[in-house]
């Protein structure tokens, strides 16, 4: 980690954060709980201590998925940004969040039970390549219209309003 910490937000950048420091517990979770809210396989997410972590731009709606979690997400983009326990010491930001998440390496797995069975052989799952190279086309059309919030803090920022 270094001396700036850690930014990010979500995808059309109506919030954002600074974590100045992470917990020592970046994991992925296949509960079939962390499954529906962020509506994938599996969530990938840092603890960050209360103390540590800033709401630089805009305010998280919440939902309550239990009577002891939290799920925080835009409520401009929906983009899933963490899951806290009320009263806890900490927030679990998602790592997808964060503007560089490749600098978080993943320790642990948790949640095995809801594990989808695909996950365990992705290694001899046939690879595409890059979405620029399996989707040309696509992927200039893309880039060419891309609303989404760089992977940097901004000073003038308006997101998109959502679209119905």
């Amino acid at each position: 980690m270094n001396d700036n910490g850690f930014t990010g937000g979500c995808q059309c950048g109506a919030i954002r954060f600074h974590a100045a420091e992470l917990r020592d517990n970046p994991h992925v979770c296949y509960c079939r709980m962390c499954q529906k809210a962020t509506g994938n396989l599996f969530a990938a997410l840092v603890g960050v201590r209360h103390e540590h972590l800033t709401w630089t731009r805009g305010k998280a709606s919440e939902f309550a998925s239990s009577d002891a979690a939290r799920r925080g997400f835009c409520p401009n983009c929906g983009t899933s940004l963490y899951y806290r326990a009320p009263g806890g010491p900490h927030v679990s930001i998602a790592i997808g969040a964060f503007d560089e998440p490749h600098r978080i390496e993943l320790l642990y797995q948790m949640g095995l039970e809801g594990k989808h069975p695909s996950l365990f052989h992705l290694d001899a799952i046939e690879e595409t390549g890059t979405t620029e190279e399996a989707m040309t086309a696509q992927a200039v059309a893309i880039a060419a219209s891309n609303h989404q919030h760089p992977d940097h803090d901004t000073e003038d920022w308006q997101p998109r309003p959502s679209t119905a």
